[in-house]
């Protein structure tokens, strides 16, 4: 069974929300968990509404940034978005670009190709774009920390406007503007935009100044998408901004993003940011994997049904190819992990591993073994490295003390990349596994459930889903409220699906029956005892026309 340590989070005090009939414990208790201690709070979580979202000018160069952009409309210059090759970075792209176009401006997409150029401005690019005559590059989801490259373009007589969410170095590069909330002089109240939610600020800023601030609401479908898609905190302003998105993709999404559905065979009304993060995000972020990103930029902006129809087909196909790839390197990379004893950094390496699923296969590696994990496609002369990591450890931080053995890189805490010369990757990897050891030495690695609350199963019910449901929607920053249960008496248990791979059970807990599911979880079935603690999610499961709920079972433990 897996070993999961269940946190409980501390229980309400006495009398918190005693006034609050409306309401039954388990659901205060989540409301407690959420830091909403009073009808006002929770209204406005529920609501998820303006009141979240900032006024744009409090982001860094903004003034700046509008002020260039107006110079290059009233001049007629050629201008590029310039964005990343994830679905952030697409839907970026896609959002400025069809910005400037409603202006007037004259706009060329770019998006690097992930194997050839990777991450960020590249001087190749710059060449080009200047060969194509442009004079005004304004990035999205990269760029803060293009210190050389922003001093070539300049010598090359084009500008660049930076929209960007990654963390600054201690230098920002000497751009027109460098619009970024996590800045150290910004004065923007929230940190955690996606790159797609930076530049909608800064579209919102744009036609703010110009009075057209009620046009910018068309663009949060790509906000929404790009931000879960990055897996960004659904909290704060991010709350807004992704409600009203996936409002907009439910009653009128674009043809691409309907196109994407209807492969996913997803309903148009009842799309969640689960569906998003499951279903659309790896669709779209197929193209830049195994080809390259335009692919899926161009589905986001067509307007032909059969175009729209071929490139929807082409990313399921890519999709469906990245699947596969994805199962035959995560293989080969756990039997190199477990040919040596798994220390505290996992390593694996092979010239053979595409360079587009390579993130993907450290995040496997990362939840199976609950380590930090990099995963390297090494070259003759170059080598490109993804990373996942765990709560416990800041892998950014560590590749950032170790920069002058690396060419480029980039990330977050816990999800990076980096590329560079293969003479330099042992001893990285090296300095790497010594750092890692330092700052988990002596830690009880093991991955965590955070319990909201133990309830019995004659607690819950329709009432308290619909009101866990309000607290939608669900993601990183606001999980899936998760409950457990002690002493459970399982009824029945038997495998599902075609290789047995899934668990159905049926169980009762304080004269309670419940059916349940636990996905994933079928070489278990040995281990099903005739009493369990359960941790659970609360779910509805749509089966022939019928809508139950049922149990979602997360975890196990006799």
């Amino acid at each position: 069974m897996p070993q999961l340590h269940w946190k409980l989070k501390p229980v309400a005090p006495a009398g918190f929300m005693a006034g609050e009939n409306g309401f039954s414990p388990i659901v205060k208790q989540i409301f407690f968990n959420r830091g909403l201690e009073d009808s006002r709070s929770i209204a406005a979580f529920i609501e998820g509404g303006e009141a979240l979202s900032h006024d744009p000018y409090l982001m860094p160069d903004i003034r700046q940034a509008i002020s260039r952009i107006y110079q290059a409309l009233l001049s007629g210059e050629k201008m590029a978005v310039y964005g990343d090759f994830d679905a952030d970075g697409i839907t970026g792209t896609v959002l400025l670009v069809q910005a400037i176009q409603k202006l007037g401006g004259a706009v060329h997409p770019y998006i690097p190709h992930r194997l050839n150029e990777g991450h960020g401005i590249n001087r190749t690019a710059l060449n080009e774009l200047h060969d194509l005559g442009v004079t005004l590059i304004i990035t999205t989801d990269c760029g803060i920390s293009a210190i050389a490259e922003t001093r070539q373009a300049k010598r090359k007589g084009i500008d660049i406007i930076i929209t960007d969410h990654h963390n600054p170095q201690d230098e920002i590069p000497a751009a027109v503007a460098a619009v970024n909330p996590k800045r150290l002089d910004s004065e923007y109240p929230f940190r955690e935009l996606s790159g797609v939610g930076v530049s909608y600020k800064f579209v919102q800023a744009l036609y703010d100044s110009i009075g057209k601030s009620e046009e910018v609401a068309d663009f949060l479908d790509l906000v929404a998408l790009g931000t879960i898609a990055d897996m960004m905190p659904l909290v704060g302003e991010n709350r807004y901004l992704v409600k009203k998105g996936l409002e907009k993709i439910n009653s009128n999404p674009r043809l691409g993003i309907r196109m994407m559905m209807e492969f996913a065979g997803l309903s148009q009304g009842k799309i969640t940011a689960e569906d998003v993060s499951w279903a659309l995000a790896p669709r779209l972020n197929a193209a830049g994997r195994l080809e390259h990103a335009l692919g899926g930029y161009n589905l986001l902006v067509t307007e032909d049904w059969k175009e729209a129809h071929r490139l929807a087909a082409k990313l399921e196909e890519q999709n469906l190819e990245r699947q596969k790839m994805t199962v035959k390197a995560c293989s080969h990379a756990k039997a190199q992990i477990l040919a040596e004893e798994p220390g505290s950094l996992l390593v694996a390496h092979a010239d053979e591993y595409p360079a587009g699923i390579i993130g993907l296969v450290a995040g496997r590696i990362s939840n199976e073994f609950y380590r930090p994990t990099i995963v390297v496609k090494t070259g003759q002369k170059v080598s490109q490295g993804s990373c996942r990591s765990i709560v416990e450890f800041d892998i950014i931080s560590a590749i950032n003390s170790l920069s002058g053995l690396l060419s480029r890189y980039g990330g977050h805490p816990q999800a990076a990349g980096f590329s560079l010369k293969t003479s330099n990757l042992c001893l990285f990897l090296h300095e790497m596994d010594l750092i890692a050891r330092e700052k988990l030495e002596g830690l009880d690695l093991k991955p965590s459930l955070e319990i909201d609350a133990e309830v019995g199963l004659n607690e819950i019910g329709g009432k308290a889903y619909q009101a866990i449901s309000k607290l939608a929607p669900f993601g990183k920053g606001n999980p899936v409220p998760i409950l457990a249960s002690r002493g459970v008496e399982v009824i029945k248990c038997r495998q599902m699906g075609s290789t047995g791979k899934h668990l159905r059970l049926q169980v009762r807990h304080c004269g309670a029956v419940w059916d349940a599911v636990a996905f994933g979880q079928g070489d278990n079935f040995e281990d099903i005892k005739s009493r369990m603690d359960i941790a659970f999610n609360l779910e509805q499961d749509e089966w022939m026309g019928e809508t139950r709920l049922r149990l979602k079972l997360l975890d196990m433990k006799t």
